[in-house]
């Protein structure tokens, strides 16, 4: 009877871990739209990838490998590609976006769509289904832009250093900033039979439907002395803010469902996420409860860490969700 109880008691403890698991592990390889960030001092920048990780239970193991300032061409010649390629498992997923850097001038990043860019993609796809991967093609997410003449040029990494100046704008539509790098993605996906998620019409409505101003507030765009972290304020139009990255992953999660339908079942969405790594958008148990609005029913993601027991006022009532990493005492 003892022996039998051993055997249920490791049957369910085994069930349990197993069922804790990841099925899958889901690779991004891109550019800084979607990289993890350095959060120290309060930096409240964050790549779309970066969040994903909320918008998917613990089936899923979001592994995000993007990486500021790259090309599709840089990130296979420094080696990038080669460490993915090197993780994935049959059955994995590797999401690929490039575009953002393809487009400039610097030999090290350049690619020409139709061609180089076309060519690259091909490889990430072929080398992806070689190790019994599964490849889904994004294209670029739309940069914010309200204003008709475009600067190629200008490399989206300095806009870390831009500051506050206040915006001229001379049209009231979103205008494409990416051309003929919109194209390569979906033509690659059509041609080799892959996942094409359209990440580019997805954020330009969402920019197009917050209009010049409100769409500001996706973005890096801070007044002096508004936040602590970049006390003299920034004007970027590419790179997301905590809100703008929840906004748009909880977006390309919903079309990731609707193009990749093996994954719909692993798909969540949750108005409050917590990580202390900044994969949320609080940081904080007490955070998250704080913003809850009073005589709320609501139900709060946690996703990492070891955390005290927040206070909550009794007209708030929270469901917690926690990831098998996470203890609340």
């Amino acid at each position: 009877m003892r022996k039998l109880s051993t055997i249920l008691f490791l049957l369910v403890v085994a069930g349990i871990l197993m069922s804790s698991k990841p099925h899958h592990t889901i690779f991004i390889i891109g550019d800084s739209t979607a990289a993890n960030k350095d959060i120290r001092n309060g930096n409240p920048e964050r790549g779309w990838g970066m969040v994903l990780q909320g918008c998917f239970d613990e089936r899923i193991l979001i592994d995000n490998d993007a990486v500021n300032g790259r090309s599709s061409k840089s990130f296979l010649d420094e080696g990038r590609w080669k460490t993915v390629f090197d993780k994935i498992k049959p059955g994995d997923y590797v999401f690929i976006q490039f575009g953002h850097n393809d487009e400039k001038p610097r030999l090290a990043l350049h690619t020409d769509p139709g061609s180089t860019f076309d060519e690259n993609l091909r490889l990430y796809v072929r080398q992806t289904r070689e190790k019994g991967g599964i490849p889904v093609l994004f294209n670029a997410v739309a940069r914010r832009n309200f204003f008709r003449k475009i600067d190629a040029s200008i490399e989206d990494e300095s806009l870390r250093q831009t500051t506050y100046q206040g915006e001229t704008v001379n049209s009231d539509t979103l205008i494409d900033t990416h051309g003929a790098y919109l194209d390569s993605p979906q033509r690659v996906a059509q041609e080799m039979k892959v996942p094409f998620v359209n990440a580019n019409q997805i954020t330009h409505d969402i920019e197009q439907g917050m209009g010049i101003v409100g769409s500001r507030k996706l973005h890096m765009w801070f007044l002096p002395g508004e936040c602590p972290a970049i006390p003299q304020g920034r004007q970027d139009n590419t790179h997301y803010n905590i809100f703008g990255a929840h906004v748009v992953s909880n977006a390309l999660a919903d079309e990731i469902a609707r193009q990749v339908p093996a994954l719909k079942k692993y798909i969540r969405h949750y108005d409050y996420v917590v990580s202390k790594l900044g994969k949320g958008n609080y940081m904080t148990l007490q955070s998250a409860v704080d913003a809850i609005p009073s005589g709320s029913k609501t139900t709060v993601l946690v996703l990492d860490g070891t955390w005290e027991k927040p206070r909550i006022p009794a007209d708030k009532h929270i469901k917690w969700v926690t990831f098998s990493s996470v203890v609340i005492r």
